[in-house]
């Protein structure tokens, strides 16, 4: 965790950063290890702390040797005496997590102290999540854990979904089998949209009896040692009909298509062309409405952005998903979704799961 702390504190020059505060739990649990639900990090040149409250102190002490550990009750008292120790001026906060309420008593806590008149607050966004784009060789077997969790729950539970079973039924299948296959949790609700529910990206499973032919959309993913994965596949039930073999050809070729030609160097709106352009040539544009991908990792959406506009830029060892989808008002939806690592010589598919 040093080294992770070291690269923060490396970009405060470029921010004209004193210290920064920690608020949000998956930048919280990256800098620290500590994985508890309850607790900030106060980050500055020369110290790093760890505060959080009496049902955690044990916890943090053995998850972060690397920080100084301080059981609080709650309020900003705590972070008053330590910018008052530490000096600091410039101090950065993260705005994409911290609500208005906390920032207004934040404020209130340092106005009510004359001696941090010197003090302001910074908002400064996207620091840990910009180093958590690439993953360390512990973090990367962590993700390959939960990715193989969800193939082998997908592998096994698919061939057995019949006519009958309802949505809901499927996804306990699939969220049980994933446990069995060694995840702490899933990452996300399962999605399992059958049949005309299908054309919505992100439905959520129903008591829908699924008949046979129906085209299935399911989306899922397993969490191990905090890292989520993320997978999708679309199957029919019986014998699919001549509009699923149609859209699913069209879908499996615009997906290989893009893990086969994205490389290094290129946006995310670049690598989501690669797709979607497959896709509006064979007349689907319009029904294609959502993002190629995103990156993975302690959260199931973070950067990079892989999607129209995002001028995030793909680096070598980036992680991200690849999954464009056509959704079919009245009939249903096709989405095939692998994990896949960014290396040299282009895309390594991580997600294994039979397509």
């Amino acid at each position: 965790m040093k080294e992770r702390v070291a690269g923060l504190v490396a970009q405060f020059p470029d921010q004209e950063l004193d210290g920064v505060l920690i608020s949000a739990p998956e930048n919280r649990c990256y800098l620290s290890g500590f994985s508890g639900s309850a607790g900030y990090l106060f980050i500055t040149k020369d110290n790093a702390l760890l505060v959080t409250d009496s049902r955690y102190t044990e916890q943090a002490t053995n998850q972060s040797p690397d920080f100084q550990i301080k059981q609080v009750r709650g309020g900003w008292g705590w972070l008053v005496e330590e910018m008052k120790a530490s000096g600091v001026k410039k101090v950065g906060f993260e705005s994409q997590n911290m609500t208005v309420s906390s920032y207004n008593s934040l404020i209130d806590a340092i106005k009510g102290d004359s001696s941090l008149g010197h003090v302001s607050l910074v908002p400064a966004p996207g620091l840990a999540e910009n180093q958590r784009i690439i993953k360390d060789q512990n973090e990367l077997a962590m993700l390959q854990l939960a990715i193989d969790a969800a193939d082998r729950a997908m592998d096994q539970v698919c061939p057995i979904i019949t006519h009958g079973m309802t949505e809901k039924e499927v996804a306990w299948k699939m969220e049980k089998a994933m446990r069995d296959f060694g995840a702490d949790t899933i990452s996300f609700d399962t999605i399992v949209a059958a049949g005309p529910n299908g054309a919505m990206a992100h439905h959520q499973p129903s008591d829908y009896v699924i008949k046979d032919g129906d085209p299935i959309v399911i989306d899922m993913g397993a969490k191990v040692g905090g890292y989520c994965s993320d997978l999708s596949r679309s199957i029919a039930v019986g014998e699919p009909d001549e509009t699923f073999k149609k859209i699913y050809d069209i879908v499996l070729g615009a997906q290989l298509t893009a893990i086969n030609t994205v490389k290094v160097g290129m946006t995310g709106e670049e690598a989501d062309s690669l797709s979607r352009d497959v896709i509006a040539e064979a007349g689907y544009g319009d029904n294609f409405g959502h993002s190629l991908g995103h990156g993975v990792g302690l959260e199931i959406h973070e950067n990079p952005r892989v999607g129209p506009r995002s001028p995030d830029v793909l680096e070598l060892d980036t992680v991200f998903t690849v999954e464009p989808g056509i959704y079919l008002t009245g009939w249903g939806g096709i989405r095939i979704e692998d994990i896949v690592i960014l290396r040299e010589g282009g895309a390594v598919t991580l997600s294994k799961a039979v397509k």
